[in-house]
Order: structure tokens, then sequence, then C-alpha cells
């Protein structure tokens, strides 16, 4: 367990590196936003695609596990959806955009840098199907649902359109999975031209996330609030990609491993974007982006060393 925590401290402590920065003005929001920026259009991308590229298809892709991981996700989706509409008595946009902070994970800033911590390059595969089914799908449909019912249809398409197909890390995904399928070899100045460009994808991301939590305000009441939210995203979610994966589905131990860790990340801040732009609750879903980060610096390396120890 030691270990595992050990492992995990540097990445968190870059992230709270770039909340003390901004909290303490020695970086500026407008400098972090053009980090985030940089790490999330160039250094992301050209380490994911590069990853990719670099394997075998059969080790990136596995159907049974993004098809057990996509369930496990809707399932959340679904029960986080009801409950918070119902028993919650929210607004369906509201309860749109609890639901798809619950499933949504922190696979671009926070995933690339433990996945390849824990499980080295074999770690790409997993992390490009989560990002395929959170990014994709899951974020697709609660953005849908938010737009409707909001009545702003007319900005969805937009919306939907930049964070999946116009996403700069799904591109790379997809160009990285066509070139892996046909055994296209990236020329030697090509190579090392994206390992340097992605080698700096980890602390720039880590930074970033670490001085924009600094800048979201929250309170007590709306932390108190967003624990539910949180409870589903770190607990409930892992164990129901863990027993759909291990239990249904009997895959490959690390794919097992690296699935339960992903659906263990905190909340990605995109949800927060998506629901401050259709009025969808956002105090609540920032707070519980915050909440889920700051419990993640325990339940991340404990995850690890549950699965992989």
């Amino acid at each position: 367990m030691i270990a595992f925590i050990l492992l995990s401290l540097p990445i968190f402590g870059v992230v709270a590196l770039g909340w003390a920065a901004v909290w303490m003005r020695f970086a500026k929001p407008e400098a972090i936003d053009i980090l985030g920026a940089f790490s999330f259009r160039f250094a992301l991308p050209a380490l994911v695609f590069r990853l990719i590229v670099s394997q075998p298809f059969g080790h990136s892709f596995n159907p049974a596990f993004f098809g057990g991981y996509l369930a496990s996700g809707a399932v959340i989706f679904a029960l986080v959806l009801g409950f918070s509409r119902f028993a919650g008595r929210q607004p369906l946009a509201a309860a749109g955009a609890h639901a798809t902070t619950a499933t949504v994970s922190n696979l671009g800033f926070l995933g690339p840098p433990l996945m390849l911590t824990f499980f080295g390059e074999r770690g790409a595969g997993p992390l490009a199907m989560a990002i395929l089914c959170e990014v994709m799908i899951l974020l697709s449909i609660g953005g849908v649902i938010m737009g409707v019912s909001r009545g702003k249809s007319a900005g969805i398409g937009t919306l939907l359109l930049r964070g999946t197909v116009l996403n700069p890390v799904v591109a790379a995904i997809v160009l990285g999975a066509v070139l892996a399928a046909v055994g296209v070899s990236l020329p030697a100045p090509l190579d090392r031209f994206l390992s340097f460009l992605g080698g700096s994808a980890g602390p720039t991301a880590l930074f970033a996330l670490g001085g924009a939590l600094a800048v979201q305000h929250i309170d007590r009441a709306t932390v108190v609030a967003a624990s539910g939210i949180t409870v589903a995203k770190l607990l409930i979610y892992p164990l129901l990609v863990w027993y759909v994966l291990a239990q249904l589905l009997h895959i490959e131990p690390l794919w097992i491993a690296a699935g339960v860790v992903m659906a263990t990340l905190p909340s990605a801040g995109v949800n927060y974007v998506v629901a401050q732009r259709y009025e969808a609750d956002a105090d609540r879903v920032s707070a519980a982006i915050v909440l889920s980060t700051i419990v993640s610096v325990a339940t991340v390396p404990l995850v690890a060393w549950l699965m992989l120890g």
C-alpha cells in the first residue's frame, strides 16, 4: 500500500502545486488556461497517439472491455439520473448534470500519468476505450438531456461536435487506432517529436488541473449536497466496473485492474463547463468535482493497491 501511495504522490503533488500557485497568486488564472489548452490540444493527443500506434492493435482495443465499461457507466448514469430526478426532486437538467458528473472521469488530465505509472504503455489501450465510453457517449447523452430540458437544443449539436469528433484527444485515439490496425510505423523523427511533446502532457495537465480547482468557489452546504455524487463516482462506479469485468465477463486481469482504477478517478472539469452552459446546477457539479478530486488522493492508490498489489 505504501508503495502505491508513493507512486501516486508525485502526480497529486503537481496538482497541489498548481492549486497553490494560483491560490497564492504566483500564477494568474489566465496563464493556467493557456497551460491547460496546450496540454489538452497538443501534448495529450501526442502522448495518446504515439502510445496507441506503437502497440499491436489487439493490445489497445478489447471489445469485451469496451462493452462492459460502457454498460457499467450507463447503469450508474441511469441510477443517478433517476435518484436525483425523483428522490431528490431535481429538475431534469440538474439530474442530467449529476448523472454526467458521476460517470465522466478526469481521464484527460489525470488518466495518462496515472495509467502510465501503474500499467506502463499497456495502459494506453484501456485509457483510450474509457475515453470513448465516457466522453463520446455518456457526456454526449448528458449534454442532450441538459440542453433539451433547458430548451437550448440549438446549441447541443455544436457542443457535442466540439466535445466528441473535434475533441483533440478523441481524434488522436481514432487516428492512432486506424494506423495501428493497418500496421503503420511512425518515422523515427516523428516518433521522437511526439515523444518529446507528449512527455510534457503529464506535468502541464496536472498543474493546470490544480490551478483550475483553485478558482472554483464552493461553500459547505454545497459540498454536503455534492457528497452523494462523489460516493457514486468514487465507490459505486468502480465496484460495478469490477463486478461486470471480473465476475460477468472474466476478461484479462490487466484490463479489469485498469478499468477499476479509471472508474475511481475524480469527476472531469468538463462536467462543470457543460452544466454551466445549460444552467444545470453548476455549483453542485463544481463541488462534486473538487470533493472527488480531494478524496481521490486517498482512494486512487488504495484501489490500485487492491487491484495490483
